[in-house]
């Protein structure tokens, strides 16, 4: 299994297990199933600290329109 299809199961069972624990959650996305971004950061070798937290403070801003992802 690649990692993008291991990826998008987490994803989907981690949504409908939230949306079922914590029915609010519903109401708040409210137009989508989508419980979580698109996208995720793999990374095999050499990543450091600093590449991590700019795709965390990145997350989020695609949506918005607002992203321009440079990671390295």
């Amino acid at each position: 299994m690649g990692v993008g299809k291991a990826i998008e199961i987490i994803k989907q069972n981690t949504s409908r297990e939230l949306k079922q624990k914590f029915p609010f959650i519903k109401q708040t996305y409210w137009g989508t199933d989508a419980v979580w971004s698109e996208g995720y950061f793999v990374s095999s070798v050499g990543v450091d600290e600093t590449v991590i937290q700019k795709y965390i403070e990145q997350q989020g801003k695609k949506d918005a329109g607002q992203a321009k992802l440079e990671l390295f």
